[in-house]
């Protein structure tokens, strides 16, 4: 408990983190229980020329659990639903937990592809050891999402329908009553059939940066790249090209070609499920 104390003082002094940061459980091997997956022929009864962003429930979703002893237990999938939670969980008293987002996509060959989900473990475990949390290691992070893509496979969309959007989740699920890290944690990872969207972030950013751009785009690991057509600031409204020769239409192409497999893939970022 001193060490737990000692741990949350330290996140209230300070928010900087190390790049480099190693898992803090120790992994056992993730089991799963028999299921019933879907075959590949069977697709989910969906219009997939009007998918949005919005919750669409799928079959299955993959839970494993680590307590205060530091370790995970073997993970398994389970059919999607609601999971019991106390009114005392650290996640609901102090906010203690964090959430991932990635993607599986079908080419037209109907093979299915992850794009860098490594970095997406390297980032819960950052952001991990920030709560005070433990994280499942990389391997983990990564056979977790490609379990729960494979047992909702017919809810992935044709290629260039849109994606199958990954949520793993990690938070503090061990009931707590006082300022301390939960004694017991959950990590679970559910999907969601998704077509393409684009998110809004409000920031400070100076006045001159964006009265003197050409172009102004937003990227992230959900939008991907998306143009921005104007900027309103004072009553003034500023437009910026929207062409197919900006730079971030170019990026984006390149982008997509590279998931799509159409443009080769030298930098590993490309992993297939299987």
């Amino acid at each position: 408990m001193i060490r737990g104390a000692a741990c949350f003082r330290k996140l209230f002094q300070s928010s900087a983190v190390s790049s480099k940061v190693a898992a803090r459980c120790y992994t056992a091997q993730a089991a799963v229980q028999p299921a019933i997956y879907s075959s590949d022929e069977e697709s989910a009864d969906i219009d997939w020329d009007n998918l949005g962003f919005q919750l669409i429930q799928t079959d299955y979703m993959y839970m494993t659990k680590c307590s205060d002893d530091g370790i995970f237990r073997k993970g398994q999938l389970n059919r999607y639903g609601n999971i019991n939670l106390s009114p005392s969980a650290g996640v609901l008293n102090y906010g203690q937990g964090l959430f991932e987002g990635t993607k599986a996509y079908r080419r037209d060959d109907g093979r299915v592809f992850l794009f860098r989900p490594e970095q997406n473990a390297i980032r819960m475990q950052i952001g991990a050891e920030r709560m005070c949390m433990p994280s499942p290691t990389t391997d983990q992070f990564v056979d977790a999402v490609k379990q729960t893509a494979l047992a909702n496979k017919r809810w992935i969309p044709p290629s260039g329908k849109g994606s199958l959007y990954i949520r793993p989740l990690l938070i503090g699920t061990g009931p707590i009553l006082g300022l301390a890290p939960a004694p017991e944690y959950t990590f679970l990872v559910y999907a969601c059939p998704v077509g393409n969207y684009f998110k809004v972030e409000e920031r400070l950013i100076e006045a001159d940066e964006l009265i003197s751009a050409d172009e102004v785009f937003c990227t992230g690991t959900a939008v991907g790249v998306a143009p921005v057509g104007s900027i309103t600031y004072k009553g003034q409204r500023i437009d910026y090209k929207i062409s197919s020769d900006l730079s971030c239409k170019q990026f984006y192409s390149r982008l997509v070609g590279i998931q799509r497999g159409v443009i080769k893939d030298e930098r590993d970022w490309i992993v297939e499920i299987e």
